[in-house]
């Protein structure tokens, strides 16, 4: 498997830990936000797009209104299974779909929404260009892509337990493609290279990202995301050790017991 493909494989036990332990821990506070903001909007129907197991897809059921019609989409279809599994309390349209060759018409929705999964695009231009072709004129791309690594504490400190384990090969993931598309001038080129010609409006939000233990956060990190291909690609029976070394980080700096670290991200919207 090549890191291209292990970066945004998210299949076997990832869909299951990541809606347990990495929700609640990063995504669940800036769903609510990206929500309200296409809420004020006012859509009748709306595209999300990399929607994973649901996290946003459920703060926009409980935001708008029941009669604004919403599609799900995300490449792995284990995400969505989950997403499904879970439900929403009115029905969702969940689809398996690919972002860079959307299988919609033009012209077909008045927002796409999407919650941390730009960063996974292959072509960011591309994939915004995609979005743009399947958007109605004056329609809204609203998204949120995290910060550099350093703004991010949890994030930074697994990914600096693992330079340990793995001095020769450090595993990246984190650095690389969740937290690495963070230039907002680079965005800003990719979304007129797209053909956007409005210009985006950018926020960037910090927040505080909590769990009960070092522990929860480490397995969430290490084997609720796709980081977890890249450490069992090195060496697969290091998968326990890489674990607890990012737990040892995380509690020597955090300390045992309950633990609070900063999260930062920009969340971007732009007009049709």
């Amino acid at each position: 498997m090549s890191i291209a493909q292990s970066d945004k494989l998210f299949a076997g036990s990832i869909p299951a830990l990541y809606e347990k332990y990495l929700a609640p821990l990063i995504f669940e506070q800036y769903a609510e936000g990206l929500a309200k903001r296409l809420a004020a909007r006012k859509p009748a129907r709306v595209l999300e797009v990399a929607a994973g197991t649901g996290v946003l897809t459920r703060q926009l059921v409980a935001l708008l209104p029941d009669e604004v019609a919403i599609v799900a989409t995300d490449l792995n279809q284990p995400m969505l299974d989950m997403a499904s599994g879970i439900g929403t309390v009115r029905p969702v349209e969940w689809r398996q779909a690919d972002v860079m060759q959307l299988p919609f018409e033009a012209n077909s929705f008045d927002a796409v929404a999407c919650q941390f999964g730009v960063m996974f695009f292959p072509d960011k231009s591309q994939a915004f260009a995609e979005i743009r072709r399947v958007l109605k004129p004056g329609g809204v791309l609203l998204f949120n892509v995290w910060d550099r690594i350093e703004e991010n504490e949890f994030a930074h400190a697994v990914s600096c337990a693992l330079e340990a384990i793995f001095p020769e090969d450090p595993p990246h993931f984190m650095a690389r493609t969740p937290h690495g598309y963070y230039d907002i001038e680079i965005i800003r080129q990719d979304l007129r290279n797209s053909g956007f010609i409005s210009a985006p409006l950018f926020e960037t939000i910090a927040a505080r990202s909590i769990a009960d233990s070092a522990s929860i956060a480490a397995l969430a990190y290490c084997q609720g995301t796709p980081l977890r291909n890249e450490i069992e690609m090195r060496n697969s029976a290091f998968l326990d050790r890489a674990t607890q070394a990012a737990e040892n980080a995380i509690a020597a700096r955090f300390g045992h017991g309950r633990i609070d670290g900063k999260i930062q991200a920009h969340v971007v919207e732009v007009e049709n």
